[in-house]
């Protein structure tokens, strides 16, 4: 490790230059090794900056980062629900109380699902630096120096699919045990998550996109719902879930499976 004063070599675990007595930012070696960011040339501040140009920063909480995966979660289930809704009309069945699913109901909602996913994540932390909810929040993706961050940012979305195993529990683990909080996305792409002071224009522009998917997924769901448009797919129009309610009981089949819910009576 380099001190970012006089470029000095420190052992990795130094504190203060022996050289300069510049104080160094606690875990910057773990961002030169891992390669997060290149061995600072200059310091004039002794604090690790929020996100200098020095390359130092200070790395997001993983209490920050769950608030921030919570936001994006709603704001994501507003437009799985509107997208989901159209699929199961378009491929799926009504009759009577019972919402019929097919093979290729399903498998559209998986592949709309996936694919909003992906670019949600890609497009705003590739152009942006940030998710909505990590505006929200306050943090920001960085990369290294040594490959373009839209692939970094491809690269870190796309192994959600890894760190999701378990609703987030392997990313969260994996994360816990990093000295610089990467999950295993980060670590293959080479980014880490950091602190980051966003002006309250970003923050409110932030909330009102969030606020305005949520709204427009509880207007638009029942009207889509509202219209048949069902087309039966040649190779996939097996049924393969059933929805629907049957007097005081709701029931849920999948398969040879089904799962009843009884309503209380009053």
């Amino acid at each position: 490790m380099q001190c970012p004063n006089c470029q000095s070599q420190l052992s990795p675990y130094a504190a203060q230059c022996d050289r300069c007595g510049e104080d160094i930012p606690a875990g910057q070696h773990l961002l030169e090794e891992s390669g997060v960011v290149e061995p600072a040339p200059a310091a004039k501040s002794s604090a690790p900056a929020r996100s200098g140009s020095n390359g130092e920063y200070r790395f997001a909480t993983l209490g920050d980062r769950f608030i921030a995966f919570s936001l994006d979660t709603a704001l994501l289930f507003g437009l799985f629900a509107i997208v989901d809704a159209w699929a199961f009309m378009r491929w799926g069945a009504v009759e009577g109380a019972e919402l019929q699913l097919t093979t290729a109901a399903i498998l559209m909602a998986v592949v709309l699902n996936a694919t909003i996913l992906f670019l949600y994540g890609w497009l705003f932390e590739s152009v942006c630096g940030a998710t909505l909810g990590k505006a929200l929040v306050g943090i920001r993706v960085v990369g290294s120096d040594g490959r373009g961050i839209f692939r970094s940012c491809a690269v870190r979305n796309a192994l959600r699919l890894v760190d999701g195993i378990g609703f987030y529990l392997l990313g969260a683990l994996v994360a816990g045990c990093s000295g610089i909080r990467q999950r295993i996305g980060d670590v293959f792409a080479q980014t880490a998550v950091v602190e980051e002071r966003y002006g309250i224009g970003i923050r409110v522009s932030a909330l009102i996109m969030l606020v305005a998917t949520l709204a427009g997924a509880w207007y638009a769901v029942p009207r889509i719902c509202a219209v048949d448009r069902s087309v039966h797919s040649r190779h996939f129009n097996r049924v393969v879930v059933r929805v629907g309610k049957n007097g005081n009981a709701a029931y849920f089949k999948v398969a040879r499976y089904s799962v009843d819910v009884q309503a209380a009576a009053q």
